[in-house]
């Protein structure tokens, strides 16, 4: 009951302390609110409401399906122009894409004449335009196929492909940007908030009146990691509710409480990892360091950002061994597919295995370095 009492109390210790750091606590929610809503948002790599001006010159039913066809979360409503509109609006970056359908189009596609489609792209905008300019002809020509086809009253093809897509019906990048940013956040401040409480203890000198005190390494170290836990826990879990459900509107399949159980898991691990680096580092500008060292291969390397699948065997075998890559497992099911308890309890026992691990690990390290330091 001793032991649990000290733990109890040195983790309030390590509460308050946090409660008076601005800068921490500026960092938590800024972790938790910008960087996810902005994460969510502006991912360079795909194609979101992009602007998009047609000249139909045709005016015809075939371009009327070409106009209708071009609309959100890819593409901005399009914009009806002339052609001395196109230069200027493309001039003035007010349209990334203009589509011209020429005069006769419909007339000249129907007698298997040749029909051309102009598309004039802002190319200064980079990802959009490359992204963009394989949509545009993909979806023009798909429609102009489909019309022809029902003109000569037959499909397009002999089979007819019905894709749907599940868990994340739209595509939409938003969905998948904000749930994996919750995951990798957990796991960056997991980290460096039980290694700067270490750190703090050091340069304020308030370690040396933990070593006068009938306290152990032991429950030094677990107060930090259950109250540095908890911080992170509860700031993820109303950033999951206010940030990601309220002001993003992505939908969650699975249940929380079995996502925030697999975190309690992941940041035991993730915290014995800060608590390690924060014995290794001598300050604070040397574990900062430390730390972009170490986290940009366990979120590269995790499967949060490429599929585990596409990387090399022997990289895929080594990071079994991070407590990452369980979680973003875990969390990826859980909160995209819905999966529950019976799904992901191999990834639960790994995730507890290993911070089993690197928590005695950790403990060990940090007992040596009280030990020198008394």
């Amino acid at each position: 009951m001793r032991t649990l009492s000290n733990i109890y109390r040195l983790g309030m210790k390590e509460l308050w302390s946090l409660w008076r750091d601005p800068v921490m606590l500026l960092l938590i929610a800024f972790t938790f609110t910008g960087v996810i809503y902005t994460s969510a948002k502006a991912m360079p790599e795909t194609l979101h409401m992009a602007s998009i001006a047609i000249v139909d010159e045709d005016r015809s039913p075939l371009s009327r399906r070409i106009i209708d066809a071009f609309y959100p979360p890819q593409f901005a409503p399009p914009m009806l122009i002339n052609s001395a509109q196109i230069d200027p609006g493309l001039d003035t970056g007010r349209y990334t894409f203009v589509l011209r359908i020429p005069t006769n189009f419909q007339r000249d596609v129907l007698r298997d004449r040749a029909a051309e489609l102009q598309l004039n792209t802002d190319a200064t905008r980079m990802t959009q335009a490359f992204t963009g300019s394989s949509y545009i002809q993909q979806i023009a020509l798909g429609e102009v196929n489909n019309f022809v086809a029902r003109q000569q009253g037959k499909s397009a093809l002999p089979v007819d492909l019905e894709v749907r897509a599940r868990y994340n019906p739209t595509l939409s990048a938003i969905w998948f940007g904000a749930l994996v940013q919750v995951t990798d956040q957990i796991t960056l401040l997991a980290i460096i908030l039980t290694g700067a409480a270490l750190i703090r203890e050091r340069e304020h000198g308030t370690i040396e009146h933990l070593l006068v005190m009938p306290v152990t390494p032991f429950e030094i170290m677990a107060s930090k990691v259950w109250s540095m836990s908890l911080v992170v826990l509860v700031a993820s879990f109303l950033s999951t509710q206010l940030v990601v459900r309220g002001l993003l509107h992505v939908p969650i399949a699975g249940s929380l409480p079995l996502f925030f159980a697999g975190a309690t898991l992941a940041m035991f691990a993730t915290t014995s990892i800060g608590i390690f680096m924060a014995t290794v580092a001598r300050n604070m500008p040397q574990f900062g360091m430390l730390a972009v060292l170490v986290l940009l291969p366990l979120q590269m390397l995790s499967g949060g950002i490429t599929p585990r699948e596409s990387m090399p065997e022997i990289v895929q075998n080594v990071m079994l061994a991070a407590p990452t890559t369980h979680f973003i497992s875990l969390g990826q099911a859980i909160l995209f597919r819905g999966a529950g308890i019976d799904v992901v309890w191999p990834q639960m026992i790994a995730l507890a295995a290993i911070g089993a691990v690197f928590f005695v690990f950790a403990l060990r390290r940090f007992r040596a370095v009280i030990t020198r330091m008394a």
